[in-house]
C-alpha cells in the first residue's frame, strides 16, 4: 500500500451569490439590517397606487372624450353606383362575369352597386377599363 494516499483536506461548497430580485427580498433586507449593512431605500413616485390607470386621463384619452364630431367612411357616391350598373347592364354582364374579369370577388360589385363600399380608385379604374365607361370626374 505504498502509492495509495488519501486527500484529506476540507472541501468548501458555497451558495451562489444572491441575484437582483432575491436581494430585494424582505428576507434578505431583513438580515442585511441584523448584520449591520447599510442599506438604501428609494420610493418610486407612484408606487404601491394605481393612479395612472384609473385616476388621472391621460391626454390623448381626454381628447378622444371631447370629440363631438361624427366621423365615417366614404361611401360609394349615388351617381357612381347607378353608372355602373347601367354600364354592367348595357354590357350584359353579371356581377359575377364583371368581377371576373376585373380579378375582383362578386361581393366588390355588390357592394358598389348597393353603395356600402370605401371607394377605391384601383377597382374603379379596373371597372371603367373593362367597362368601357369613365365613372369618375366630368362626363
Amino acid at each position: 500500500m505504498a502509492g495509495i494516499s488519501q486527500d484529506w483536506e476540507p472541501v468548501v461548497i458555497r451558495k451562489k451569490a444572491p441575484t437582483a430580485a432575491a436581494r430585494k427580498d424582505e428576507k434578505a433586507v431583513n438580515a442585511a439590517r441584523r448584520a449591520g449593512a447599510d442599506i438604501e431605500t428609494i420610493r418610486k413616485a407612484n408606487a404601491g397606487t394605481n393612479k395612472a390607470a384609473s385616476s388621472s386621463t391621460s391626454l390623448n384619452t381626454r381628447k378622444l372624450d371631447d370629440e363631438t364630431e361624427n366621423l365615417a367612411h366614404d361611401k360609394v357616391a349615388t351617381e357612381l353606383k347607378k353608372a355602373i350598373m347601367q354600364a354592367r347592364m348595357d354590357k350584359k354582364l353579371t356581377q359575377s362575369q364583371l368581377a371576373q374579369l376585373i380579378n375582383e370577388k362578386p361581393q366588390i360589385i355588390q357592394e358598389y352597386e348597393s353603395g356600402k363600399a370605401i371607394p377605391n380608385q384601383q377597382i374603379i379604374s379596373k371597372l371603367e377599363k373593362s367597362l368601357g365607361v369613365k365613372l369618375r370626374g366630368k362626363k
